[in-house]
């Protein structure tokens, strides 16, 4: 099954993704993920990607696009694959279609911009070890230092609340496009995302069985 998640930042995408993952035995693949692979692996497509990187540029469509038809290409995905944070527009929805690309089902997982402020938002991570807490989720034992080192908890860049709003507008503005662009193929289907994890997935699972 070829599949796309689609959702606001903060939306649980990730987290569906990898359980979506390991119950089909599909890989999910994540836009950051595979250009973080090709930087690594020096390939000349990853090259092209950190020129723009390196100069603060989005990396342009074409080069997204290329990347990811690359890695479509590879064996793991014969079965099927999932597809998170991409596409992020419609002409790369469009793009998509033109490599011929079928895609069986697109699951948007709709969360009110208020929670995912207050998902986002809560959000700390340690400075020393990188280990991550929520404030209403997931607090440290240890109160505003890390329950594993002691080290000191920090709000990243991207949990800043005025970074949360931009990065919501731009998804607003950009991608939710894409439901209409999806509902008109037939492929759409809406998950209302829940407080737990769990009941998310329960909903996730249905439809992709319906």
């Amino acid at each position: 099954m070829n599949l796309i998640l689609l959702g606001a930042p903060g939306a649980g995408k990730g987290t569906q993704a990898e359980i979506i993952c390991e119950k089909l035995g599909i890989p999910a693949i994540s836009t950051g993920n595979i250009i973080r692979e090709a930087l690594k692996n020096g390939t000349e497509l990853g090259l092209r990607a950190k020129s723009y990187m390196d100069a603060g540029a989005l990396v342009p469509d074409e080069v997204v696009i290329a990347i990811i038809q690359e890695r479509l290409a590879q064996d793991d995905c014969k079965n099927g694959f999932i597809l998170d944070g991409f596409p992020r527009t419609v002409p790369q929805a469009r793009a998509l279609d033109e490599m011929g690309v079928r895609i069986d089902k697109v699951i948007d997982i709709e969360v009110p911009d208020e929670k995912i402020e207050q998902r986002l938002g809560g959000r700390r991570v340690c400075e020393a070890c990188g280990a991550s807490y929520h404030l209403l989720f997931k607090p440290s034992s240890a109160g505003e230092a890390c329950g594993k080192c002691g080290g000191k908890l920090i709000v990243r860049k991207d949990d800043q609340p005025e970074t949360i709003r931009e990065r919501l507008k731009v998804y607003h503005d950009q991608t939710e496009p894409l439901k209409d662009y999806y509902a008109q193929t037939g492929k759409l289907t809406v998950v209302e995302g829940q407080e737990e994890v769990a009941d998310t997935t329960e909903l996730t699972l249905a439809a992709l069985e319906a």
